[in-house]
């Protein structure tokens, strides 16, 4: 089999705007910056013996003993305890250094740490950081405008989490089925897709089929009906069947699935079903939206306009929770004052910090080093022996393994003894999500440590 050097050789002239360039670790470079063409591979602190990274030593240990006597047992991360980041780049409290290859699952999306968008916080810290939305503040109204606007859209509601504005978009279908649809009253029926992830309040837990989410959270609130994911002749029968549907809700490309994508024309043909049945498209764009994919949206690669958008994680630049509803001007209508609120939606800092990065997307570089450095990715990735099957879109990529290889867990922790921290997906997916300002240099480096362990005609 080739080896990744002469993968990345032959793919190079994908990525015209990049040089390739040496992968060995090198003092003094520059950690990432707001340019993706600097010399961007290694930070300053990290050394070629700091790389590979050893099981935690005491000053780890005692964290972990923290966290397991206080902590609620809701997550079994990795025993790794992160100290400082930048770019795809995070250290430990022992001082070594790893590639953070989730992203804080696409939160990350511009990196840890990105100067513009701690500059945009810091400077917003000094002035103001909540208003509530009792009041005005001098952030939001600009923040609306540039989000309306890149979505195409004409109104905004601001939430905090992802979760919180998949429920908020659930209210607003069913407000509007009401209202403006004429379904019977608390008859409205919203369509979901099997496999599915929201999140994790009580409605949304209710509608998902991963019984380790779902089981003993009982009882859940009735209103959704499930459709097989990719499956537009079923949504068709859904549709013509029961009049009182008033929305489907539906990821773009499911991310804790595995990164499934569904076959071409899927997403264009529920956007003709919607328009048909008069029923909301509500696209949870949470992980696939803002650069994550190749493109601003992942429903623009069927050149398709849902009627609601849901977006979070990396509209908040890594920094904190921030989210948004984003529709028309007619379907927010049905929102009136006091029916709806959050205390900390739409506060100045998430607002400033947003528009900081609603700023870099329409410079349109994150897309275009997302398509060229994930063609590059998932084109290696392929090629490791353990590895059966590959789907990717952008910088967001879901690897399955070969029976015989070990669990997607126990890969997990081999990379992570090689300096790469990456995420499973069920019992045998391995998941990929991160940082659209990744250059082909650390692209390089990741894949040599990856190589290690899932290419076992290399070892």
């Amino acid at each position: 089999m080739a080896t990744v050097t002469k993968i990345a050789q032959g793919l190079k002239s994908a990525l015209t705007p990049f040089s390739v360039r040496t992968m060995l670790p090198r003092t003094g470079d520059v950690w990432m910056g707001s340019s993706l063409r600097g010399k961007h591979t290694l930070p300053p602190h990290a050394t070629q013996s700091s790389i590979i990274c050893q099981p935690p030593k005491d000053q780890a240990k005692a964290h972990l003993t923290l966290m397991e006597q206080y902590s609620a047992h809701n997550y079994h991360p990795l025993p790794v305890v992160i100290a400082e980041g930048q770019g795809i780049w995070v250290k430990d409290v022992n001082g070594k250094t790893y590639a953070d290859m989730l992203g804080g699952f696409a939160a990350c999306s511009f990196g840890h740490s990105n100067p513009r968008i701690i500059q945009a916080a810091k400077t917003q810290l000094d002035r103001i950081t909540l208003t509530t939305r009792v009041f005005n503040n001098d952030q939001l109204g600009l923040y609306f405008q540039d989000l309306a606007q890149l979505c195409g859209m004409e109104n905004v509601l601001a939430a905090n989490g992802g979760a919180e504005a998949v429920e908020t978009a659930i209210k607003l279908a069913r407000k509007w089925g009401y209202e403006i649809k004429g379904v019977p009253h608390d008859q409205a029926v919203i369509l979901v897709c099997t496999g599915n992830f929201h999140g994790r309040p009580i409605s949304i837990t209710g509608f998902s089929n991963d019984p380790n989410s779902r089981n003993n959270f009982g009882p859940y609130p009735a209103g959704f009906r499930h459709v097989p994911f990719g499956d537009a002749a079923a949504v068709e029968t859904a549709m013509r069947e029961d009049k009182n549907i008033v929305g489907i809700l539906f990821e773009p490309i499911q991310g804790e699935a595995g990164v499934v994508i569904p076959p071409d024309g899927y997403i264009k043909s529920l956007r003709a079903l919607c328009t048909e049945h008069n029923v909301l498209m509500i696209a949870d764009e949470i992980q696939s939206g803002l650069g994550r994919t190749g493109k601003t949206f992942a429903c623009d690669h069927e050149d398709v306009k849902p009627d609601v958008f849901i977006l979070a994680k990396g509209l908040s630049g890594g920094l904190f929770p921030s989210s948004a509803v984003v529709s028309s001007r007619k379907i927010f209508s049905v929102i009136k004052p006091g029916q709806h609120g959050s205390t900390f939606g739409g506060n100045p800092l998430a607002a400033a910090v947003g528009r900081e990065v609603i700023s870099m997307l329409q410079e349109g570089t994150y897309q275009e080093n997302s398509r060229n450095i994930g063609a590059i990715f998932a084109s290696c990735v392929s090629r490791f022996s353990a590895i059966k099957e590959v789907r990717a879109r952008g910088l967001w990529l879901g690897a399955d393994l070969k029976p015989g290889f070990g669990t997607a867990q126990e890969m997990k922790e081999k990379l992570m003894q090689e300096g790469v921290l990456c995420k499973e997906a069920k019992t045998s997916t391995l998941r990929f999500s991160p940082a659209l300002s990744m250059t082909l240099d650390e692209l390089h480096w990741v894949l040599e440590r990856m190589e290690r362990v899932l290419d076992r005609n290399e070892n």
